[in-house]
């Protein structure tokens, strides 16, 4: 298989009692312990995401999953898992993670390797979603000061996007603020060997 093309997303549907959660498993690349690879980190989110909403400890809870692909091109995959639980209450909560990949190697990036080592990619960030909280008029519970150095992140092409899980920045009526920021906004401090790099160039 040429990396250069899409991989094969297959959707597979984890079912217990009330619980239903839909995610990917990787298909169709030549180096089947990659692959593998890639699909045990996605299955073990899946379960920390199960066990961190409660599931194990509360008879009572409801989980529904999906998964959206963000990026499927240029060796790199980008995807988000979501869950909904409820367990009572005025309302369920939601949890969204994210996963960015090299199908060559299998490799998962977190969001330090998007960059240059050394290059202040916290502040510079933060600095940019400072301006789109003001411009978009975004309602924070508390004055935002610092993206954390792992933030929440995905990439959807020429597009890094952070996010912040509920309750994290703003009120839970506004859901999962997101930030897009164009990689040539940030193209003197990207890694040109990681993923931002490979959109890029």
């Amino acid at each position: 298989m040429d990396n250069r093309f899409p991989v094969c997303i297959n959707t597979m549907k984890l079912t217990m009692p009330k619980l239903e959660v839909y995610y990917p498993s990787i298909g169709g690349i030549s180096d089947i312990n990659v692959q593998k690879k890639m699909n045990n980190t996605i299955l073990n989110l899946v379960y920390q995401m199960i066990e961190d909403q409660g599931y194990y400890k509360n008879t009572e809870t409801t989980i529904t999953g999906y998964f959206e692909i963000k990026n499927n091109q240029r060796g790199i995959l980008s995807l988000t898992l979501s869950n909904y639980a409820f367990s009572g209450g005025a309302h369920g909560m939601t949890i969204m993670k994210s996963l960015t990949f090299n199908v060559e190697t299998g490799e998962e990036y977190s969001l330090s390797q998007l960059f240059k080592p050394g290059s202040n990619y916290v502040k510079v960030l933060s600095e940019l979603i400072k301006v789109q909280i003001r411009e978009r008029d975004i309602p924070v519970i508390e004055e935002f000061c610092a993206i954390k150095p792992n933030q929440d992140f995905y990439i959807a092409d020429k597009i890094l996007v952070l996010y912040f899980q509920l309750y994290e920045l703003v009120p839970y009526a506004y859901g999962f603020p997101q930030f897009p920021i164009s990689v040539y906004t940030i193209q003197d401090i990207i890694n040109e060997d990681g993923p931002l790099g490979r959109m890029l160039y």
